[in-house]
């Protein structure tokens, strides 16, 4: 089975667009979404129509911060990120509303467990920035193969039976075995909002069939995405951020 992994969309629709016909393209089977659907973009409406016809027939999708933060006013954001996020509250409505708050922190798929950050406690909401992040989260659960976002920067982690670690950043395009004898932590990248300097949208392609993943980059309307933002009066800054890729 092919499953298409794709996280942090952040309201960004060519971005979703883009990566869901390219991973269609390759034959994906299976959607999993891995939060955070709203906040900096200015599609959350379509974004999140999308995501419920996709949960609708039978994708998978997880909760975000951001996604959480719609109903709970007190989460701690940046500036930039909160007036991006009252924005948002005043855009969404019941359904919407009630699609996020339904969405669950985990989602255990079989040897896969899908969350948005690690798996190890919520709140607060853990980056996996690092070598020792990855362990503590591989190590907080048991599951053979760990699937998240959050970070907006593609990566892979595995470790071993004897706790030996390896990380890296995955190179675009090239499938990378996924041993069995080796416990895995893959942070997919970010559709919506990519911070690794390359504009273009981040998503994963899992073959269970061949254990391997392919961590994949996929070009789309940046320009779109980022005058959509100024046109709704959000923080020029995000904008900026799209075009650069940081």
């Amino acid at each position: 089975m092919r499953i298409a992994l794709m996280a942090d969309i952040h309201a960004n629709r060519p971005a979703l667009e883009a990566c869901l016909d390219h991973a269609r393209a390759l034959g994906a089977e299976r959607l999993v979404f891995l939060g955070d659907y709203v906040g900096y973009g200015a599609h959350p409406n379509e974004v999140l129509e999308r995501i419920m016809a996709e949960t609708a027939r039978g994708a998978i999708a997880v909760a975000g911060n951001h996604d959480q933060a719609v109903a709970d006013e007190r989460d701690a954001m940046t500036p930039d990120a909160e007036t991006a996020m009252a924005w948002t509250r005043g855009q969404l409505g019941p359904e919407a509303r009630d699609f996020l708050a339904s969405l669950p922190l985990r989602f255990e798929d079989g040897p896969r467990l899908y969350v948005h950050a690690s798996p190890q406690t919520y709140p607060p909401w853990i980056y996996i920035r690092e070598g020792r992040d990855a362990r503590r989260a591989l190590e907080s659960s048991r599951a053979p193969s760990v699937f998240c976002g959050h970070t907006h920067l593609p990566a892979l982690h595995g470790i071993t039976a004897t706790g030996q670690l390896v990380s890296f950043e995955p190179v675009p395009g090239a499938p990378v075995p996924l041993p069995g004898h080796r416990r895995w932590l893959n942070v997919v990248g970010a559709v919506g909002q990519s911070r690794d300097g390359n504009p273009a949208a981040a998503y994963a392609l899992l073959d269970t069939t061949r254990a391997e993943i392919t961590h994949l980059r996929v070009p789309y309307d940046v320009q779109a995405a980022a005058a959509a933002i100024l046109e709704a009066g959000l923080p020029p800054s995000l904008a900026a951020r799209l075009r650069k890729g940081c």
